[in-house]
């Protein structure tokens, strides 16, 4: 049913949840995985160090976010799951834009995401990619919730 799932991945426990669950996908389906990492790059940040120069800083981003795929590509390729990884930098496009644009540019036909649980005020201002990527994607878009912690 799915060739081609893009998992959305930013290092958080959700993203983790959403990878497994798209490696169980991959393997069932015997479809290749397109695990993909977006830099955010805004044009300005006012909250920089006067130690860390812009362009470090945009360096170090790129090596978490390579990191971060070839640590998923690794858990893939031994779960037996094909998959290729990209590293893909906005200033000027919402994240959410820019997964929906990456599913179509490599013709996925389902994205898995991790979703956090938030609550009021948190639910307004964090997580609004993942909603803006299921009402805008024209495939389908798995989200996998995470689970709340017992306390």
């Amino acid at each position: 049913m799915y060739r081609r799932i893009l998992v959305p991945l930013d290092g958080s426990a959700a993203a983790t949840l959403g990878l497994h669950e798209a490696l169980g996908l991959a393997v069932e389906h015997g479809a290749r995985l397109h695990l993909l990492h977006i830099v955010d790059n805004p044009p300005m940040r006012v909250e920089m160090s006067a130690t860390t120069s812009p362009e470090e800083l945009r360096a170090n981003r790129h090596r978490h976010g390579k990191r971060l795929l070839d640590e998923a590509h690794r858990v893939a390729a031994a779960a037996g799951a094909p998959a290729d990884t990209a590293l893909r930098e906005v200033a000027r496009t919402r994240i959410a834009d820019a997964i929906v644009e990456e599913a179509l540019e490599c013709g996925c036909d389902l994205i898995v995401m991790g979703t956090q649980r938030r609550r009021g005020m948190e639910r307004l201002t964090f997580g609004n990619d993942t909603g803006r990527v299921a009402r805008l994607s024209p495939v389908p878009v798995l989200l996998v919730r995470e689970q709340a912690v017992a306390a």
